[in-house]
């Protein structure tokens, strides 16, 4: 199994997390080999209250492995990371920072947050 595809499952089952028991959310497939599944958009966000909450530990895990997939599909491009942690929302400024760490050293491993 190559990394792209463990990634993706990992992904997954954070996105599962948002639908009812049962629920099935495709992965797919970009025209660049790249695979995303359905339902991060939602689950980031999901995740985006949760810290909002002050939850911690789990919640920064599953929107670090987002991060990847966001990035891939053009969301900080569209929303740049600058925009991202403008504001007085925690989360979405959380989710900023690790964009712009991960544009920048191609990882988000290690980071502890600002």
């Amino acid at each position: 199994m190559d990394k792209n595809t463990s990634l993706a499952q990992q992904l997954s089952a954070v996105n599962h997390k948002i639908v009812v028991e049962g629920q099935v959310l495709p992965i797919v497939t970009l025209k660049d080999g790249t695979k995303i599944p359905t339902g991060t958009v939602g689950a980031m966000l999901h995740n985006i209250i949760r810290y909002n909450e002050g939850e911690r530990g789990e919640v920064v895990q599953d929107l670090k492995l987002a991060i990847p997939a966001l990035a891939s599909f053009g969301l900080f491009e569209l929303f740049t990371p600058e925009e991202w942690i403008l504001g007085d929302n925690p989360g979405r400024c959380f989710v900023g920072h690790l964009a712009q760490v991960y544009i920048e050293q191609g990882t988000v491993e290690g980071f502890k947050g600002k």
